[in-house]
């Protein structure tokens, strides 16, 4: 062994920036690079093979009954183990069988739940709430939101970096626009605030902090949601405001959705399910829908379709024609 070269788990922390991947990528894969080692009694990757492979997402799938999407994510740190950190060329693990989701379909809330659930909450809760429901936004893109990618002007909010790293465009519904507007003054005063203290510096995609080294502490490159609090970056980058955590979201909407009653088991990425729906109920062409959602394939849009508020698979009842 080169005495010289990084530890494992920095190549893998090395490699994963240089392809631009998240935070969340980067803690998710080093854990489950981690949990492989250990299971095998810290031997080094490079001296396994399928076989441990093999046991060691059986184990999670029988031993720890993990959903398949766990399983799945748990491959794919593995995949990028060997292809990109350990250069290995091993064909075998891109035939090892992945777990199959569920077919379930998505819960979706009425028009009706969603108002009930959307009034009891209000501040920074609401407006994200809202833009989840009215624009169709997954809750991370919410988050991550930069005040230039917000277009009052044309209504419209540009979603960058979204999943698979694409960008789209969606709508910004005309119900928020005062109370953004109200939030983003807040906002810029404590940014204002935040420059006095000496920080007021956010964190800026890929190399951009490199490329533009001022555009840190320009308004335009702030979160629309910040957080209470300023934060070591985890990458040992400086102190920044982040922008809130998702945990504060999902907390939200599920205190509201129990005081509204509703009985769904719904999350925040119901109200993404829910625009679909409610925009395919009204009559929208569903390539319209799979572009605001930011779908690759007009098939993962389709799922929608099943449940509109049509009966079972839109067919009447012959009990509802005697």
């Amino acid at each position: 062994m080169d005495d010289d070269k990084p530890r494992l788990l920095d190549q893998v922390r090395q490699q994963i920036r240089l392809r631009n991947y998240s935070i969340r990528t980067e803690t998710i894969y080093t854990e489950w690079v981690k949990r492989y080692i250990r299971f095998h009694k810290y031997r080094h990757p490079v001296e396994m093979g399928a076989a441990e492979v093999e046991a060691f997402l059986t184990h999670l799938a029988v031993g720890r009954n993990v959903a398949a999407a766990t399983q799945n994510q748990a491959l794919a740190a593995l995949l990028f183990l060997y292809k990109e950190v350990l250069k290995l060329e091993l064909p075998w693990l891109e035939g090892v069988v992945r777990a199959k989701k569920p077919a379930h379909l998505p819960v979706v809330l009425t028009r009706d739940e969603v108002a009930r659930v959307l009034a009891q909450m209000s501040g920074v809760h609401w407006l994200v709430a809202n833009l989840l429901y009215g624009s169709g936004l997954r809750l991370m893109e919410a988050l991550r939101l930069r005040v230039k990618d917000v277009e009052f002007s044309r209504g419209e909010i540009l979603v960058r970096d979204g999943k698979g790293q694409k960008d789209r465009v969606t709508m910004l519904p005309r119900l928020v626009m005062i109370r953004l507007h109200q939030h983003l003054e807040e906002v810029s005063a404590l940014h204002q605030q935040d420059l006095a203290d000496g920080f007021g510096r956010v964190n800026l995609p890929f190399a951009l902090a490199r490329k533009y080294p001022n555009a840190a502490a320009e308004w335009g490159w702030q979160f629309v949601f910040p957080s209470g609090n300023r934060s070591q970056d985890p990458r040992g980058a400086g102190t920044f405001r982040h922008h809130l955590h998702e945990k504060t979201i999902q907390r939200a909407v599920r205190e509201a959705v129990h005081k509204a009653g509703v009985i769904k088991p719904a999350t925040p990425h119901t109200l993404r399910h829910s625009f679909a729906t409610h925009l395919l109920e009204a009559g929208q062409d569903i390539r319209t829908v799979q572009e605001l959602l930011g779908h690759a394939d007009v098939k993962t849009t389709q799922i929608y379709t099943h449940v509109l508020n049509r009966g079972g698979l839109g067919v009447m009842s012959p009990l509802d024609r005697v």
